[in-house]
């Protein structure tokens, strides 16, 4: 089946590639204009591949290849079509770091661990299911520890308006790709495991605004160590965000007694009072970390004229998000999401007037690090905002300190935490310990959720209602104790 498959294809692009143009490439009679912009944008999200190794598997005619060969030391452009090859070849050959080759990328081996960065963009949809299920497992054996892998692919329908006729193409839906790469493991030693973590995965911005299209999706991941003690079972950190804390029915339940589209404490009226804090200016680039299903992100948007990113290492948020989005009218010009892990990704520095976070650091560990990615991203003068989970200076009790590992929590007091700020580089730092506001909080929806307890029940269920009602008092009785405290953050680049 593989080889009437590939003879398939083989005759597929026979048919719609006989000049071998950008426009036969990309399947689309605006190639030209589209990849003025949709190729730097893919090159944007890689990371500093500057002297290192790098495989791009289908690689075409080297719409790629030139710019992947001007920064790596050396480059292997792979193609299955010898057509392209030779084309690639006649165009950059003279660059004297690419190596060309011929070859049908289920089939092909390269030694372990050579790689550093295997770029891939639009193959993946050409081949089987178990096919790509294999394929990521040999590209992760390639890899370095470290070491990235890039994919871009066509997700759901076609996105080109060239008629394909007989179209042998799989557009399947980007959750079988992240279902495929989250089950690749290989064994590193008695207690540990290699496997792909999210970097960042989301839709290509040049399709969504030039075409309406947010079908072009793009993933990259890195190849990491992951220690089978944590996580609590499951293969990685964004698993157990989305298959326990955060999973559908979770976050609506957080949802329903926040407010609409919010899923933090205080709801619209926190958001209201921290934002204002910030002096938004019309035009300004906010990132917002931990954004979730976009509460703040559409108030922000709509109220002060500011562009913003969400990135949120839960799926099951950014899915919500989008829908929330086109309920409240608000376009992906104005609100980006992005499903990425905030301590791996990577922005230009400069990036952003505003960084803003609401009741998600408490998951990092090492915020140093972060406060130092967050003071490079932001433009001088420009502002962080954050609300935390924190906690008392003081010895805790053993039901928090249970509560805390069952969470996978990382909690500093309110002082401790302006301090890891100040060693990042920022003034004007402002640590304020706003456990009072927490617990006020905390009653207002607790009465909100005893007022509407019938809607509850219709929407959910007893358990539903309880789990949030009870799990409200806990948080009341963590903070009688003085162990559970929540601060509010400020802080300036200088």
């Amino acid at each position: 089946m593989p080889a009437e498959i590939r003879q398939a294809m083989m005759e597929y692009w026979k048919e719609h590639s006989k000049e071998g143009s950008v426009n036969e490439m990309m399947l689309d009679t605006c190639a030209e204009e589209l990849t003025k912009e949709e190729l730097p944008e893919i090159l944007s999200y890689l990371p500093d591949f500057t002297g290192k190794v790098v495989v791009e598997l289908g690689a075409g005619i080297g719409r790629f290849t030139a710019e992947l060969a001007k920064k790596a030391e050396r480059v292997v452009a792979v193609d299955f079509m010898e057509d392209f090859v030779e084309k690639n070849k006649k165009e950059n050959y003279h660059m004297g770091n690419i190596e060309f080759v011929v070859a049908d990328v289920t089939k092909m081996e390269r030694p372990k661990e050579s790689v550093d960065m295997i770029f891939s963009n639009w193959l993946l949809m050409y081949l089987e299911d178990r096919e790509v299920q294999d394929l990521f497992g040999k590209l992760l054996t390639w890899l370095r520890p470290g070491g990235h892998l890039f994919i871009r692919e066509s997700c759901r329908h076609q996105s080109g308006d060239k008629d394909r006729g007989v179209n042998p193409t799989q557009y399947r839906q980007p959750e079988l790709y992240e279902a495929y790469y989250s089950s690749v493991t290989i064994p590193c030693d008695k207690n540990n495991f290699y496997g792909f973590d999210l970097v960042v995965s989301k839709s290509v911005h040049t399709y969504i605004k030039r075409k309406n299209n947010n079908n072009q999706m793009l993933w990259l991941l890195e190849k990491a160590k992951k220690d089978n003690s944590r996580n609590h079972g499951f293969k990685s950190f964004r698993e157990f965000l989305d298959m326990q804390q955060y999973s559908t029915r979770g976050i609506l339940l957080y949802e329903k007694i926040y407010g609409r589209a919010f899923v933090s404490t205080g709801g619209l009226e926190t958001t209201k009072e921290f934002v204002e804090l910030l002096n938004l200016q019309k035009g300004q680039k906010v990132l917002d970390v931990g954004g979730g299903i976009g509460g703040s992100a559409f108030y922000m948007a709509k109220n002060y004229n500011v562009k913003v990113t969400i990135i949120d290492l839960s799926s099951n948020m950014t899915h919500i998000g989008l829908d929330r989005a086109q309920e409240v009218g608000v376009g992906p010009d104005q609100v980006v999401f992005e499903v990425a892990d905030a301590t791996r990704r990577e922005y230009p520095a400069e990036s952003f007037d505003v960084i803003y976070s609401r009741d998600v650091i408490l998951h990092i560990a090492d915020k140093l690090a972060l406060f130092k990615k967050f003071f490079k991203f932001l433009k001088p003068g420009g502002k962080v905002l954050i609300s935390d989970y924190c906690c008392s200076p003081d010895e805790h009790c053993e039901k928090f300190k249970a509560y805390v590992e069952q969470r996978g929590y990382n909690l500093l007091s309110p002082a401790a935490y302006g301090k890891v700020l100040e060693e990042a580089g920022f003034v004007n730092v402002r640590a304020e310990d706003r456990t009072q506001q927490f617990a006020d909080s905390l009653n207002t929806e607790i009465a909100r959720a005893e007022s509407i307890k019938d809607e509850f029940l219709n929407e959910f269920d007893e358990e539903g209602y309880r789990s949030i009602v009870d799990g409200w008092k806990e948080k009341q009785d963590r903070v009688r104790l003085g162990d559970q405290r929540w601060g509010l953050f400020y802080a300036e680049k200088p």
